[in-house]
C-alpha cells in the first residue's frame, strides 16, 4: 500500500497548519499567564555540615510532586560521572540530571516543562497506539483501507472546519482546567466526598482519584508510587521519538510502521533505515 504524492502532501499541509495554530494558542496563553515578578524562593531543607548549612533547592517548591520519595543523590545520570545541576536533585520522575542548557533553573518554569512532557508524552503513547492497533487489526483482516498519515485528507461524517472548532473548544476547556490546577493545585477537583474515606493528596499533573486512578496505584508508598511515574515518563518519551520516526516512515516510504518492520524482518541487510536515502 503506497501513498501518492497528493495526498500525502495534503496531509502534510493540514497538519502543519493545524499544528502551527495550536502552537500560536498555546504559546500565546502560556507566555501571558506566566507571572512576571518574581516569587519568593524559601528552601525546603537544610543540610548541616561541619562548617555550616547549605540550602537546598527542590524541584517540588514548585509544586511539580509532593507525593514521590526523591531519588537518592547516587541515582543514574545520563552522563556517568557528571554532577547533575542543583536544580535537578531527584524529586522529579525521569530525573537523569539532563539539562545542559540550564532551561529548568527557574522554579517556575521548570513547573511548567515537567507538565509539558508529561503531557505530551500522554499524548504521544496515545498516538503511537493509534497508529499501531488499527494498522494490526487490518492485517488480520478486521479494518479495510487504513492509512493514519492521510487522514487529514479523508471524509468525516463533519466538514473539516466543523471538526477543527469542535476539538478546539473541547481541547481548550481541557486545557484550561489542567492550566488553573497549575497555578492552584486541586482547584479543580472533582473526586465525590465518600464519609469515612480521604480524598487523595493534590498533585499537578496526577489526578488520581476515582476517576483517573480506580485500582489506587498511585496512593501506595512514595517510593512505589515513584517508580510507577518514573515508568510512564520513560514509556512517554519513548514513545514521542517513536511518533517521530513513524512520520519519517511515512514520508519516505508511503508505509505503515509495521509494513517497514515486517519488510526490514524479511532482509534487513537492504531494508533497513540508510536504504530510504540510497534507493533511487
Amino acid at each position: 500500500m503506497c501513498m501518492g504524492y497528493g495526498s500525502r502532501a495534503t496531509f502534510l499541509k493540514l497538519a502543519t497548519k493545524t499544528y502551527s495554530f495550536m502552537a500560536l494558542a498555546i504559546a500565546s496563553s502560556a507566555l501571558s499567564s506566566l507571572p512576571t515578578r518574581e516569587i519568593p524562593r524559601k528552601a525546603l531543607g537544610k543540610i548541616a555540615t561541619g562548617l555550616a548549612a547549605k540550602t537546598r533547592l527542590n524541584a517540588t517548591k514548585g509544586g511539580v510532586s509532593s507525593v514521590c520519595e526523591p531519588l537518592p543523590p547516587d541515582r543514574p545520570l545520563w552522563f556517568p560521572g557528571s554532577s547533575p545541576p542543583e536544580w535537578l536533585d531527584g524529586s522529579l520522575p525521569g530525573d537523569f540530571g539532563f539539562d545542559p542548557l540550564g532551561l529548568g533553573s527557574d522554579p517556575e518554569l521548570l513547573k511548567w516543562f515537567a507538565q509539558a512532557e508529561l503531557m505530551h508524552g500522554r499524548w504521544a503513547m496515545l498516538a503511537v497506539a493509534g497508529i499501531l492497533i488499527p494498522e494490526w487489526l487490518e492485517s488480520l483482516g478486521l479494518i479495510e483501507n487504513f492509512s493514519w498519515y492521510d487522514a487529514g485528507a479523508r471524509q468525516y461524517f463533519a466538514d473539516p472546519t466543523t471538526l477543527f472548532m469542535v476539538q478546539m473548544i473541547l481541547m481548550g476547556w481541557v486545557e484550561g482546567r489542567r492550566w488553573a490546577d497549575m497555578m492552584k493545585p486541586g482547584c479543580v477537583d472533582i473526586e465525590p466526598t465518600l464519609p469515612n474515606k480521604k480524598k487523595p493528596k493534590p498533585d499537578v499533573g496526577y489526578p488520581g482519584g476515582l476517576w483517573f486512578d480506580p485500582f489506587m496505584w498511585g496512593r501506595g508508598s512514595p517510593e512505589p508510587v515513584m517508580v510507577l511515574r518514573t515508568k510512564e515518563i520513560k514509556n512517554g518519551r519513548l514513545a514521542m521519538l517513536a511518533f517521530v520516526g513513524f512520520c519519517f516512515q511515512a514520508v519516505y516510504t508511503g508505509q505503515g510502521p509495521l509494513e517497514n518492520l515486517a519488510a526490514h524482518m524479511a532482509d534487513p541487510g537492504h531494508c533497513n533505515v540508510f536504504s530510504a536515502f540510497t534507493s533511487q
